[in-house]
């Protein structure tokens, strides 16, 4: 069986390129001709911001219909809105983001959505054992923790996987949740905590 660990890292799939402190500044120019009827300015935003958002969006629903559905409409909504934007109050990856898992959060609360949906196979974790009866219980493993986090509740869900990438600080998952530090550290505490404790039943079982 594999570890908590190595499951854990599987179940952050890879994710395109976190846009630079250039491309940061760049977006507040395109969301200001965006906001000016700029259609060209706006697809520049989707194709550089959407792989990211949609990444998340998958992760935390487990369905690429519905991942895809979110993210048109948090892209609808950032056009809708575009004109009130502020330039150096926030990143507008953390705007999107914000958009992305209030939409998440509210399906899930709307629907009670508990569905136990695995990922797609190419984020399976690599084996070091190549042999079927190995790579079957590691799938088994990784597709039992990847249910686990779709149960969690919807607001630990969404700092846990904000936080699987390693590239976003505490800081910057509260500015997303609209939190503070200290709830998301308190969210991620206890996600963990459910995490390992599932998997330790399945260990004992």
């Amino acid at each position: 069986m594999a570890s908590l660990e190595r499951v854990g890292r599987a179940v952050s799939e890879p994710e395109p390129p976190r846009p630079g402190p250039a491309e940061a500044d760049e977006d507040d120019d395109l969301v200001a001709r965006a906001a000016g009827g700029d259609q060209r300015a706006f697809a520049r935003l989707v194709a550089r911001h959407g792989p990211r958002a949609q990444a998340l969006a998958h992760r935390f629903t487990g369905s690429a219909s519905e991942a895809e559905d979110i993210v048109q409409e948090a892209f609808w909504r950032v056009w809708r809105a575009a004109h009130r934007w502020t330039p150096g109050v926030a990143r507008f990856s953390t705007w999107l983001h914000r958009i992305v898992v209030n939409l998440c959060v509210d399906r899930a609360r709307r629907e009670r959505l508990r569905r136990m949906l695995p990922f797609a196979d190419h984020f399976d974790p690599p084996s070091e054992d190549p042999s079927p009866e190995r790579s079957l219980g590691d799938r088994h493993a990784v597709d039992a923790v990847r249910r686990d986090i779709l149960d969690l509740p919807a607001r630990q869900r969404a700092a846990i996987l904000l936080a699987a990438d390693g590239e976003r600080s505490n800081a910057e998952i509260a500015a997303v949740l609209e939190t503070t530090e200290k709830a998301v550290e308190s969210m991620l505490v206890r996600a963990r905590r459910t995490l390992r404790a599932r998997h330790r039943g399945r260990e004992e079982a």
